[in-house]
């Protein structure tokens, strides 16, 4: 018995999120009927992050346990040709029996990208957030900075949470900005359900100038979800990488 670590890409476009769904199809879903088939074995992946309804990845990371004697570094080729264009493998390879991609030391990478245009570009819709109002991503950027460090983000994450504590560290998070294309770039050892757009709704608020960058200090210091902390749409969002220590 051997595991199987895989770096997954997908486009979220299509699917209910990572995490198997009562409701519909996805990303977990169409990886264990592929593995299974190629196979032959009843095996059950375990993701790292379990991405939203819509939202895409570049480096999603899943484990499986298989007897399989395909050697792991073939297992990316062999899943390639059986899953759908819209799911890679990026990289297969074998990692110690008792490696779980959720209780490893870590830091996660997220980018929201946003289209600040007076219309709405058809061709970027599924991978962009798109704002009509002019944002301006110097008060977006001051706002950003009151984010980084230890903080308890209980009022940047969804009511429906269940994790055991609020408190995350971002270690760094840039604002870039290239014509129309503005990218939120947000590393940190962990987030919460819908941290990461919630953050980027906040952003844009203050970039739009309905909030002053200092609402989002004010935010964390109240420690609660509040109807001023908005979630920004899932398409925009796209988890980049993990990097394990």
């Amino acid at each position: 018995m051997k595991r199987v670590k895989l770096t997954v890409a997908y486009d979220g476009t299509n699917y209910c999120g990572w995490q198997i769904q009562p409701n519909g199809i996805t990303v977990e879903e169409v990886l264990n009927k592929s593995i299974r088939k190629l196979t032959g074995e009843d095996i059950q992946v375990i993701g790292a992050s379990r991405t939203d309804s819509g939202v895409h990845a570049l480096g999603n990371v899943a484990v499986f346990d298989t007897e399989s004697p395909i050697p792991p570094e073939r297992f990316s080729y062999a899943l390639n040709q059986r899953l759908p264009e819209d799911i890679t493998i990026v990289k297969s390879e074998e990692v110690q029996r008792d490696w779980h991609p959720r209780y490893q030391d870590c830091l996660k990478t997220y980018e929201y990208q946003i289209i600040n245009s007076k219309t709405a570009i058809p061709t970027k819709r599924l991978y962009n957030c798109f704002v009509s109002f002019d944002l301006d991503i110097e008060r977006m950027r001051k706002g950003a900075e009151y984010l980084v460090g230890e903080h308890d983000f209980a009022a940047f994450c969804c009511i429906r949470t269940n994790a055991k504590t609020t408190v995350r560290t971002i270690t760094d998070i840039k604002l870039t900005q290239n014509g129309q294309e503005i990218t939120i770039r947000v590393t940190g050892n962990g987030f919460l359900y819908n941290m990461v757009r919630i953050i980027a709704g906040v952003l844009i608020r203050v970039g739009r100038g309905f909030y002053e960058p200092e609402k989002v200090k004010e935010l964390l210091d109240g420690v609660e979800r509040t109807q001023e902390a908005i979630t920004a749409p899932p398409q925009g969002l796209c988890l980049m990488k993990i990097s394990y220590k």
